[in-house]
């Protein structure tokens, strides 16, 4: 044991002395040695594991990416939030949090675009009706306000109440897309109404 241990590597019969390769980059010239099996495998398998990724979710669309998992999943809660806050009844927090979910905007999208854009037209400009993009309001600043406002409408205005035909969860479904509107400052009709802030 205590010759194997004295031996040089010159001794050893088994020794294959490194070899150089041909090429030269800047008078630099590299040595031929062959990687080690266990880096090999983590390289090959990152490839294969990159090329099955890209396959699975991204080509076929099999599983939904992690991203989109995730956003389903904050999607259900969401939902889930509004559904116990609508159980203590409609509030100002509710429609803000109606607001930011994005499937009860689009459906509240959808709404509009059937009923609402003949008088406040396609992005909320306003024609007959006042623009919905600025800043001031005729009737109040708070969600409940103009929900207020769509459901029993305002007949000196010209507003017609929705509540009757649209019932009250497509009422509070079209507010929350309106109140995506807010700030937005499309051109269109002067302001009319009191700043809200």
């Amino acid at each position: 044991m205590s010759d194997n241990r004295e031996q040089t590597r010159d001794d050893q019969t088994d020794y294959i002395p490194d070899s150089l390769r041909e090429h030269t980059f800047d008078g630099i010239r590299e040595y031929d040695n062959r990687l080690p099996n266990w880096w090999l495998a983590i390289m090959y398998g990152s490839i294969v594991f990159a090329l099955l990724y890209w396959i699975v979710f991204h080509t076929l669309e099999i599983r939904p990416t992690p991203r989109e998992a995730f956003d389903r999943r904050m999607a259900a809660a969401q939902e889930a939030e509004l559904a116990r806050m609508a159980e203590s009844g409609l509030s100002d927090e509710l429609l803000l949090m109606m607001s930011e979910t994005p499937t009860t905007v689009a459906e509240g999208r959808n709404l509009y675009d059937r009923h609402c854009v003949a008088c406040h037209k396609d992005r909320g400009q306003g024609l007959v009706g006042p623009n919905l993009t600025d800043d001031m309001w005729l009737h109040g600043c708070a969600p409940m306000d103009l929900h207020a406002i769509v459901a029993d409408g305002v007949a000196t205005k010209g507003m017609p109440a929705w509540m009757n035909q649209l019932g009250p969860s497509r009422v509070s479904t079209v507010v929350s897309y309106v109140l995506t509107l807010r700030n937005t400052n499309v051109p269109g009709k002067e302001p009319e109404g009191e700043p809200c802030r």
